[in-house]
């Protein structure tokens, strides 16, 4: 596992953002996490993002520690894990106590919405850091989280390793915060949070340098090779491959992308993900059919060629 982190590093690969995998009685299944893992290494990635699809939102305090061993002794030496800690204020202190005794580079702190203020926002993240011993990746899902001005100064005192953006746009061409954020922020800090479907915008745009990517879990070569061309500015290559992973993502957004990528990697035979930790549910079978096609379509394309 890689232990030291540059901008350049954090966007080598596409970042991952895999679900966790689990046995019956909800304990975690190693041998599941670590085929999962195999098969994204094995189609070149390198950056393995645990938070939402992971559902890190719910692991309880008490297991938190295992499951960062666990990650660390799965990946690769040239791969590079981020865990994830508690949206809230409380929870995510305590984990910082065991981030500190892990040798992670960064962490990532999953985004709360509602009881924040952006002030606040910017207060608890510096405590955080200060209590960790690590810069942190900060997550921006939901407008009115943190203002551009607060994000700045956190970038600037060396607070944050980077920035995962994904407020979605019905436009994502058309994103005053976004525009401003890359105005006051080091762009090679910013990463693109929505997968394949605003990548292409958000890189040749706005100028971001990466993304992150759930059905880069199915198709890790695919998403890997859609990085690459939009580097090389090969979007008409970029835009097939982004074609190809919208089934899945179509899925994702009408039923819930958690929940629907978490089974789309058992029914793809990849790995069994398990039940998902309450307060989630796994898909209702009724959705496996029209889930499974796409995976399998999906994982079908991922040996071809574009």
């Amino acid at each position: 596992m890689i232990t030291s982190l540059t901008p350049e590093r954090l966007v080598s690969s596409v970042l991952a953002v895999p679900p966790l995998c689990r046995n019956a009685d909800f304990s975690l299944s190693e041998a599941a996490n670590a085929k999962l893992i195999r098969h994204m290494e094995a189609g070149g990635i390198r950056t393995l993002l645990y938070g939402g699809n992971a559902n890190f939102y719910h692991i309880a305090l008490s297991e938190y520690e295992q499951v960062l061993s666990m990650l660390a002794q799965l990946a690769g030496p040239d791969t590079l894990v981020i865990p994830s800690v508690a949206a809230t204020f409380g929870s995510m202190m305590d984990q910082a106590k065991i981030v500190r005794r892990q040798k992670f580079p960064t962490v990532m702190i999953l985004p709360l919405q509602g009881a924040v203020t952006s002030k606040g926002v910017e207060e608890g993240i510096r405590k955080f850091v200060d209590a960790a011993g690590i810069p942190a990746l900060l997550y921006l899902k939901n407008d009115g989280y943190i203002e551009v001005e607060d994000v700045a100064r956190l970038t600037e005192s060396g607070t944050l390793s980077g920035i995962k953006y994904a407020i979605v746009r019905d436009d994502p061409a058309k994103d005053p915060y976004l525009r401003k954020l890359c105005e006051h922020v080091d762009q090679r800090l910013i990463v693109s949070g929505l997968g394949e479907q605003p990548a292409i915008v958000h890189m040749r745009d706005f100028g971001l340098p990466g993304f992150t990517a759930g059905v880069v879990c199915v198709a890790p070569r695919l998403t890997a090779q859609m990085l690459k061309a939009i580097r090389a500015g090969d979007f008409a290559k970029a835009e097939r491959i982004r074609a190809l992973c919208k089934p899945l993502e179509d899925h994702r957004n009408a039923i819930n992308p958690v929940r629907v990528l978490h089974e789309a990697v058992r029914l793809a035979g990849i790995a069994d993900t398990g039940p998902l930790l309450p307060l989630m549910s796994n898909l209702a079978e009724a959705d496996y059919p029209r889930v499974r096609e796409a995976a399998m379509t999906l994982l079908g394309a991922n040996a071809g060629n574009v």
